[in-house]
């Protein structure tokens, strides 16, 4: 190994490092959100702002990521972010009601949305272009083993420790990626950096944060239909805004003329309505488990990994079946087949059995895993080097922002289903969770039809984009 390929490998393993310890983290919450209702005093069906708070703060600022790191210099950008990760995952573990833990998820967030970006552009800058796939797909790795040991891992210290050591495994981890940034980051800024867009940027955040608090406001916040609607109507024109703004600006957050390409306008639709509905499984089924089927949480863990076992699998499947049928077929079909199989988890019964269960999962695992790898290549496969970048950051907002709309819409859904079938019995909350599964499911089937309109021809295929909320 060379002198200059040394630093280089030992780079890859702290931005690995870094990815792992955000997908982990994103995974690990949802089988212990049943025991933290518990101690905190709130009903587990109330539990999506704890969700919803970190995806969110994550799509909000993963837009400034980039210009932050070119202003501030990886290797500081990189540092305060394993600091705030670490600081939040602390403060976390110390909150005594629900409304500390939101606010310390949101500490936890912002560092979660600089950890990808920042450690993704010091090695688009560093590793030869000839070998940045090579790179890319080792940084991914961990990107694929943080949801599989995530949820088990996550119900095991529910049972045998606490919920309060899914956040305090962070701290070593932290502490060692702290000292290792110090070492092998280099300090990396751009050549020309131009004024940040703070206007469009405040638009568009303003533009995320209201949308998102009007849906979880129907179950999370007790809002009124009309604190709703005044929500919706100011986020809808404040991102009405922002586009009258691109359109006029010299260099905004994101080009209009992006949207000119016909394949990442669609694959950013379709990407935000089909993740809608799926994004709010791994929510949504270990809820099931534990409150309306009495799984241990260890055991709604382990459940969740035919899921991700399917997904990584079918990664090697991916590439020939769009080879052979294009995006077009391709999405559309395996669109209706996530929602479809979304649907069928409103047939889930107690006395049902437990291989058909698992069956159930690996098919909903298989078929996610090729939506998202679908759906990521051909949004970005048309990008020219000047709008890969922007192209690939508008991506992972829409991603972290369909997470958390999907969670907090399928909480709304859920609550408003418990107000008709009542919460008293676990068989009542289970008919709440049948009816939620069954209108998730629908609108993500509904979503195949953004897919229509995509090229017939479209059948080429470019190296995957690693998933930034940890799901794929």
């Amino acid at each position: 190994m060379t002198s200059s390929s040394s630093p280089r490998k030992s780079l890859l393993w702290l931005v690995a490092i870094g990815f792992f310890m955000q997908t982990l983290d994103a995974t690990i919450i949802n089988t212990a959100l049943p025991s933290m209702a518990a101690s905190l005093g709130e009903s587990p069906l109330r539990m999506q702002s704890v969700v919803v708070a970190y995806s969110l703060t994550m799509a909000m600022l993963i837009p400034a990521s980039g210009w932050i790191a070119d202003r501030f210099g990886t290797r500081r950008i990189f540092f305060a972010a394993i600091v705030l990760f670490v600081l939040g995952s602390v403060l976390c573990a110390l909150s005594r009601g629900i409304g500390q833990l939101v606010a310390a998820r949101v500490i936890q967030g912002m560092g979660g949305a600089l950890l990808l970006p920042v450690g993704r552009l010091a090695l688009l800058r560093t590793v030869p272009r000839a070998e940045f796939l090579a790179a890319m797909s080792f940084v991914a790795i961990p990107g694929l083993i943080g949801p599989l040991l995530g949820p088990t891992l996550g119900g095991w210290l529910v049972q045998y420790a606490s919920w309060h050591w899914i956040f305090l495994i962070n701290v070593p981890v932290g502490l060692i990626g702290c000292f290792v940034t110090l070492r092998v980051m280099p300090d990396l800024r751009a050549d020309l950096l131009h004024r940040f867009d703070a206007v469009g940027y405040a638009l568009l955040a303003f533009g995320m944060v209201s949308i998102s608090l009007a849906i979880d406001g129907v179950s999370g916040l007790g809002l009124r239909q009309v604190g709703v609607l005044v929500l919706l109507v100011f986020g809808f024109a404040s991102i009405t805004a922002y586009w009258l703004h691109a359109v006029r600006r010299p260099y905004p957050l994101f080009e209009p003329a992006l949207f000119g390409i016909p394949t990442l306008s669609i694959g950013l639709l379709g990407n935000l309505f089909s993740r809608l509905g799926s994004g709010c499984m791994p929510f949504l089924i270990p809820l099931l488990l534990q409150v309306s089927m009495d799984y241990s949480p260890l055991k709604a863990g382990l459940m969740m990994l035919p899921i991700a076992l399917a997904g990584m699998a079918m990664k090697r499947f991916a590439t020939p079946l769009i080879t052979r049928y294009g995006y077009r077929r391709v999405l559309v079909v395996n669109t209706a087949l996530v929602g479809l199989t979304m649907g069928s988890f409103g047939l889930t019964t107690p006395s049902q059995p437990v291989v058909l269960h698992i069956v159930q999962l690996l098919v909903f695992g298989a078929v996610n895993s090729l939506q998202f790898t679908a759906m990521n290549t051909i949004t970005l496969k048309d990008l020219d080097g000047s709008m890969a970048s922007a192209g690939n950051s508008l991506l992972s907002m829409v991603q972290m922002l369909a997470m958390s709309l999907g969670v907090a819409a399928a909480s709304a859904v859920l609550a408003g289903y418990t107000g008709i079938f009542g919460s008293d019995t676990p068989l009542e909350t289970l008919h709440a969770f049948e009816a939620t599964f069954a209108s998730m499911g629908l609108i993500t089937l509904a979503s195949a039809l953004i897919f229509w309109h995509l090229p017939p021809e479209a059948r080429a295929v470019q190296p995957a984009q690693p998933e930034v909320s940890g799901q794929g």
